[in-house]
């Protein structure tokens, strides 16, 4: 009892000490315990960004789309895009610089954005230049979409490329699904869908200011440089739902550039390029049906006129100024036949150079045959056509001078008396000969027929000649 009522009575004088020693103690195993939570909840969002970025300065490919949209430089943005994907690289730049172009290439284009594994930045730049019709759809399929200072996107409204007249109707759906188009890419990517669609039913356009205080870009930068700076460590949303970081600081730029068949294609399709390889080829294959087997300018010719027409299939042809330049040809063949002095040629000239300028229908700047290009090209074309007709109708007008033909009407001279048969001297050769006529030895003789290997000739006068084996001088023709 003494024992446990000794405990009992010394119990309260230390339960208070203890109730603050554990106090004490619980409070900081609180703190430590608050601080380790904390540590450990802010700990995932550094040591992550820490871990993910690379040691090495990044890489970004550079694709550079500065001509009109269309077959080959599609081809040449897919590749790239391709071997960004292979390389794993950290971005690809997508510079753009275009007019726009066909509808088809820009589809194929934006499919190659979509599905690219690696982020795609779309940068018009540099300042000066301008994402018009495609290229604004293009710009605003980009993962990240900026601008230079002083360039401008927009002016999308679908136009009919040649004479074709599709309707009212047709035109409307035409319209509606590319409004459709852009409404989806813009919406996917979280930009203004309703001003990107203003750009495609009213043709607006948009300054680089415009277009980011509307939403429709994400930022406006000096240089890639700068624009990978503000990119640094921001997180895009991907087309498919899913997001990514970009650490972009110190980025290394590799151009990607077009292949020598590429770039010998997209010069091809240059409506100027293609018109003079059409003029060239023509008079090539002139030239060799004229004189057959010279080879070369055969080869040349059909080599010419095949890249020629593969430009135009890929350029809508208007038929009004293919019509032109086929009357100016036949202009130009009149001109041999009636002597105009001139006439008919000047007036092939003006058609000629009529349907040139009207040739390539496009609403696009520089996807049409210029003046000087069609000047050039005419004139030469148009003196070469005349010289050469005119040499083949002479060449065609004049007689024989070898065989059987060539020998009728000329002049020899008798090497025997002839009475009736005998020799004659012509071009330089004894023929046998007989004559209805007698005819003198030294008098001269024309050839009326050729009989086998004998003449049938007559007299030509009555004086003779010397004999040419003896004294140099030519017969007398």
């Amino acid at each position: 009892m003494s024992q446990s009522s000794g405990q009992t009575a010394l119990a309260p004088k230390y339960r208070h000490r203890g109730w603050r020693l554990a106090w004490r103690r619980s409070g900081a195993g609180c703190l430590l315990a608050g601080l380790v939570i904390f540590v450990s909840a802010s700990s995932p969002l550094q040591a992550p960004a820490a871990a993910d970025r690379p040691a090495a300065p990044p890489a970004v490919v550079e694709i550079d789309l500065d001509e009109i949209v269309e077959p080959v430089t599609a081809e040449y943005v897919e590749n790239g895009i391709r071997a960004a994907n292979e390389r794993n690289a950290a971005a690809i730049l997508l510079e753009l610089s275009t007019p726009g172009g066909l509808e088809t290439s820009m589809r194929e284009i934006i499919r190659a954005i979509i599905s690219s594994r690696v982020p795609v930045i779309t940068y018009v730049a540099p300042s000066g230049s301008r994402a018009a019709s495609a290229g604004f759809f293009i710009l605003l399929a980009g993962d990240v979409a900026a601008m230079a200072p002083g360039t401008n996107t927009g002016a999308a409204h679908p136009v009919m490329m040649g004479n074709t007249d599709l309707g009212k109707t047709m035109e409307t759906k035409i319209e509606n699904d590319a409004a459709a188009y852009i409404r989806s890419i813009a919406g996917k990517r979280g930009r203004n869908t309703q001003l990107a669609e203003e750009g495609v039913r009213q043709s607006r356009s948009f300054t680089e200011k415009e277009a980011l205080d509307n939403h429709l870009i994400d930022l406006v930068a000096n240089s890639p440089q700068d624009l990978f700076s503000a990119l640094d460590g921001r997180t895009i949303a991907r087309f498919e739902g899913g997001s990514t970081v970009l650490y972009l600081a110190g980025a290394t730029l590799q151009p990607f550039t077009m292949s020598t068949r590429e770039r010998l294609l997209a010069r091809i399709a240059d409506p100027n390029i293609a018109f003079i390889l059409a003029a060239v080829g023509a008079i090539c294959l002139y030239v060799e049906f004229t004189h057959p087997g010279m080879v070369l300018p055969g080869a040349a010719g059909a080599l010419a006129m095949v890249l020629a027409l593969y430009a135009f299939h890929l350029l809508p042809i208007n038929f009004t100024g293919v019509a032109l330049i086929l009357l100016a040809l036949v202009l130009f063949a009149l001109e041999v036949k009636a002597n105009s002095h001139g006439l008919l040629a000047a007036g092939g000239i003006v058609a000629m150079v009529v349907g040139a300028l009207i040739l390539v229908q496009s609403p696009l700047p520089g996807a049409a045959i210029s003046l000087g290009t069609a000047l050039s090209v005419t004139i030469p074309v148009a003196v070469i056509t005349v010289i050469l007709l005119r040499l083949a109708v002479i060449a065609r007008r004049a007689k024989a001078i070898t065989g059987e033909q060539g020998m009728i009407n000329q002049v020899g001279v008798a090497r025997t008396d002839l009475a009736p048969e005998g020799k004659v001297l012509v071009r330089g050769e004894i023929w046998e000969a007989r004559s209805a006529q007698p005819v003198s030895s030294g008098a001269r003789i024309r050839v009326c027929q050729v009989d086998g290997l004998k003449l049938v000739v007559e007299p030509e006068g009555e004086s003779k000649v010397e004999d040419p084996t003896v004294t140099g001088a030519a017969p007398h023709r």
